[in-house]
């Protein structure tokens, strides 16, 4: 198949079919950090903009870093610096961005469907690098592509989705793709951080992490997402620890070759311990390797590329 898309803004619109070629795609680039020279031609003569309103460290750097091993050009815009600050609409920084000459813009907006309404309004591609709680595709994306590299499949996984399900964006882009790859999922947490509903998008609700634990392939912990809750969901985050932390107590009872991610930043200690996160099972720091990866491949493919 060819890819078609000018844009990639949540995994809720992409087929099955078309995730995969995202994740074949991936596998084409990673050799290229295995270089002396990390770079290839693909995207050379073309601008890219990281335009984030939001704090990142992993997101901004990882689609900056992708954008130069493909040759791109590329500006990081956005921020305390942005003109939104000063009340410019964020069509219009983009319009302002995309007059000079700009290929791919990539957004990082607290508005949920932020990437969806400026697709609408510019002619350059839009990359969604997370919209408030709603998506976040290559976070998503590099998740399952870690699955795949270390399992072999993701068909008939069960995965456990862990913590602040309510306010995460990576949470709901996981459901979507693995579900249409014929994944199982689990979400965990407590009642106040499982939206009511969440079923429908084809996950299972189990507010009790023990009763998981044991039959995941793979289990996935989330942040308490603290910047945005409004009200308070957790009597303690003590409490919260000792019922869904994933501790060394409870790794005794998961199976041995059980998959431990985190989209990261860790809170260590609270969701996840640090012997764990650092533990055998862990591939965080392979899902961060991936990431480039994968946004090296949505990149080429958003800018015209082909899987060939």
């Amino acid at each position: 198949m060819e890819w078609t898309k000018r844009h990639l803004l949540g995994l809720e619109e992409l087929t099955a079919e078309e995730i995969t070629m995202i994740l074949d795609t991936a596998d084409t680039f990673k050799e290229v950090s295995t270089r002396s020279i990390k770079k290839v031609p693909a995207l050379r003569g073309k601008t890219v903009v990281n335009l984030f309103f939001e704090p990142s460290t992993r997101t901004s750097s990882s689609f900056g870093l992708a954008a130069r091993r493909l040759s791109a050009d590329v500006i990081s815009a956005g921020g305390k610096m942005s003109s939104s600050v000063k009340g410019e609409t964020l069509v219009d920084t983009a319009k302002n961005i995309e007059a000079m000459g700009v290929d791919i813009i990539i957004l990082r907006h607290s508005a949920p469907g932020s990437a969806l309404h400026l697709s609408k309004n510019i002619s350059c591609s839009v990359v969604n690098a997370g919209d408030g709680p709603h998506e976040h595709p290559t976070q998503a994306l590099l998740d399952i592509y870690t699955m795949r590299e270390v399992l072999g499949r993701i068909e008939g996984l069960k995965v456990g989705i862990v913590g602040d399900i309510t306010h995460s964006r990576v949470a709901r882009s996981n459901i979507w793709a693995l579900k249409k790859l014929g994944a199982e999922v689990y979400v965990s947490g407590p009642a106040t951080l499982v939206p009511k509903g969440i079923e429908a998008m084809g996950a299972r609700v189990c507010n009790n992490f023990d009763e998981i634990v044991e039959h995941c392939d793979v289990i996935n912990m989330l942040r308490i997402q603290f910047e945005r809750q409004e009200d308070a969901y957790l009597p303690s985050v003590r409490e919260y620890s000792r019922l869904f932390g994933l501790n060394a107590e409870r790794m005794k009872r998961a199976k041995r070759d059980v998959l431990v991610m985190h989209p990261g930043p860790m809170n260590r200690g609270v969701e996840i311990s640090g012997s764990v996160a650092d533990g055998e099972n862990s591939v965080i720091l392979q899902q961060v390797t991936n990431g480039l990866a994968i946004r090296m491949a949505v990149l080429y493919l958003v800018s015209g590329g082909t899987d060939k």
